[in-house]
C-alpha cells in the first residue's frame, strides 16, 4: 500500500521588509501610487468636514489641468467640466494631466530614492484605501441598482418614441431598465463584491467579482457611447493593479493548478492597542456612511417615486391626441409638414411631451418635453422647461370629462386654443411580457 500523505495548509506567504523588488516594479509602483491617489482623493470630499480641504485641492487641480491644457494637451480651446457626462473635454485633459503628472513624479520619486530596497509596507496601505475605494464605488451604484433607481423604466414619452430615434446610451439605459430583476441581480451583484471586500479572508473574490463587474460596465460604456468611459476604465484599471499583486498566486492556483500561498497583501500586524481599537472604529464608520446611510436614503427616495403616481390629478396620465390646434384665432390642420404644431401629448406624473420641433420645450428624439404643474383652484396648467425651470407658458384648462382636455393660453406671444382627446394606446412593451413556454420565436 502507498503511505498516506497528510494534506497541510500551504505556507503563509510572508513579506520581508529585507526582500529586493527589481526596478521595474518600484518604478510601477511609485507611478500607481501617485496615478491612484489623484483618482481616490475627490472621494475623500464624502467625509463629514473634509470637504472643506478637498475643494481647495480641486481648485489647484482645475488650475494645473487648464494650464497643462493649454500648454501640452490642447484638447479643446475652451473646457468644458463634467456635466452628467465624464468624458467632456475637461475629463479628457484631467485623465492626460493625472498621467502626466503620474509618470513625471515616479521618475523623479526614483531619482531621490533610489536605495529603497522595496515598497511592502507602502503598498499595504495603498492596496488598502484602494480595496475600500472599490467597495465604495460599488455600493454607490449598486444600491442604485438593488432597489432600483438608475434605470427606470421606460416611461410613456419613451415608449412613444420610434426606436429609431433613440441614441444608443438612451437605448441602453431603457434595455436595463426595462427588466427590474436583472438590473436588481446587476446591482446585488456590485453590492457582494463590495461586502466581500471588506473583510481581509474573502477580498481576493472580491477583487476578482469586482474586476468582472466593472470590466461588463466598461464594455457597455464603450459599446453604447455611455459617457463615462474614462471612469469605467479607470476602475478596471484599479481591479486589475490589485489583482497584478496577487499575480503569483493566481497563477499558481489557476494556471499551473498548483497549491498557492495564502494571502498576506491585507494582512498587517498592529502591535499596539489603540491601533486595533482605531481600525474597528474607521471600518464600522465606513460600514455606516457607505452602506447603512446610503441605503436608507435611497430607500426613501425609492418609496416617494412609487407613491409619485397616488395623488389625484385633474389632468390624467395618458397619451391625448390634439384634436383642434388653433393659434391667434385660425384652426391649424394636422400635416406632416407642420413640425410646429402639436400632433399628441403625453402626461405622466408631472413631465409632459408633445410631438412638435418648437424649441421653446426642451427637444429630445423628436419631441419637446416639459414640466407641468396643475392648479385645480384656478385651473391653470403651468408648461416648464424641466432642466431650468422657467416658464415656457401658463394655460388656463378645463376637463369637461376624464378623456377631453381644453387649454387656452399664450405661448411666444401667440394666442394658443388646444384640444386634446385621450386615446387607448397601448404599448406592447410595457405589459413585461415573460413566457417559460415559447412555441415560436417572437
Amino acid at each position: 500500500m502507498q503511505p498516506v500523505t497528510e494534506l497541510t495548509a500551504s505556507p503563509v506567504s510572508t513579506p520581508s521588509y529585507t526582500t529586493v523588488w527589481p526596478l521595474w516594479r518600484k518604478m510601477i509602483f511609485r507611478f500607481f501610487l501617485i496615478l491612484l491617489s489623484f483618482q481616490m482623493v475627490p472621494w475623500l470630499g464624502t467625509i463629514p468636514y473634509v470637504g472643506y480641504v478637498i475643494d481647495y485641492y480641486e481648485q489647484l487641480m482645475d488650475w494645473i489641468v487648464n494650464f497643462g491644457n493649454r500648454h501640452f494637451f490642447h484638447v479643446k480651446d475652451v473646457l468644458v467640466p463634467p456635466n452628467g457626462s465624464g468624458d467632456t473635454s475637461y475629463g479628457w485633459a484631467e485623465l492626460w494631466t493625472t498621467l502626466s503628472l503620474s509618470l513625471v513624479g515616479s521618475i523623479i520619486w526614483s531619482l531621490f530614492d533610489r536605495k529603497r530596497l522595496n515598497y511592502i509596507h507602502l503598498n499595504y496601505w495603498l492596496c488598502l484605501c484602494t480595496r475600500y475605494y472599490v467597495a465604495l464605488v460599488a455600493f454607490t451604484y449598486g444600491f442604485d441598482k438593488v432597489l432600483p433607481l438608475q434605470m427606470p423604466f421606460p416611461n410613456m414619452h419613451q415608449l412613444a418614441t420610434p426606436l429609431g430615434d433613440f441614441l444608443p446610451m438612451r437605448l441602453s439605459w431603457m434595455f436595463i431598465g426595462y427588466s427590474g430583476p436583472y438590473q436588481v441581480f446587476s446591482g446585488f451583484m456590485e453590492v457582494f463584491a463590495g461586502l466581500l471586500l471588506l473583510y481581509r479572508r474573502t477580498a481576493t473574490l472580491g477583487v476578482l467579482m469586482a474586476t468582472g463587474v466593472f470590466i461588463n460596465v466598461m464594455m457597455l460604456n464603450l459599446s453604447y457611447d455611455i459617457p463615462v468611459k474614462i471612469f469605467s476604465m479607470q476602475m478596471v484599471l484599479i481591479c486589475l493593479f490589485l489583482l497584478a499583486n496577487e499575480g503569483k498566486r493566481m497563477f499558481y492556483f489557476f494556471v499551473l493548478n498548483k497549491p498557492a500561498a495564502l494571502c498576506s497583501l491585507y494582512f498587517f500586524t498592529y502591535p499596539k492597542l489603540w491601533m486595533r481599537i482605531t481600525r474597528v472604529i474607521l471600518k464600522l464608520a465606513f460600514i455606516v456612511f457607505a452602506i447603512i446611510l446610503p441605503f436608507y436614503n435611497n430607500y426613501g427616495f425609492y418609496k416617494s417615486l412609487s407613491h409619485a403616481g397616488d395623488k389625484k390629478q385633474p389632468v390624467k396620465n395618458g397619451v391625448y391626441e390634439v384634436t383642434v390646434y388653433a393659434v391667434n384665432g385660425h384652426q391649424l390642420p394636422l400635416a406632416v409638414s407642420d413640425t410646429m404644431r402639436w400632433q399628441d401629448v403625453i402626461f405622466e406624473n408631472g413631465l409632459g411631451s408633445a410631438r412638435t420641433a418648437d424649441t421653446a420645450f426642451r427637444q429630445r428624439y423628436r419631441r419637446g418635453y416639459f414640466a407641468y404643474e396643475e392648479d385645480s383652484v384656478t385651473h391653470i396648467l403651468a408648461f416648464k422647461n424641466p432642466l431650468s425651470q422657467n416658464t415656457i407658458a401658463n394655460f388656463r384648462y378645463e376637463a369637461p370629462d376624464t378623456s377631453i382636455i381644453r387649454l387656452w393660453g399664450l405661448e411666444h406671444s401667440d394666442s394658443l386654443y388646444i384640444e386634446l382627446k385621450k386615446t387607448n394606446r397601448h404599448f406592447q412593451l410595457a405589459e413585461k411580457q415573460f413566457h417559460w413556454l415559447s412555441e415560436a420565436n417572437r
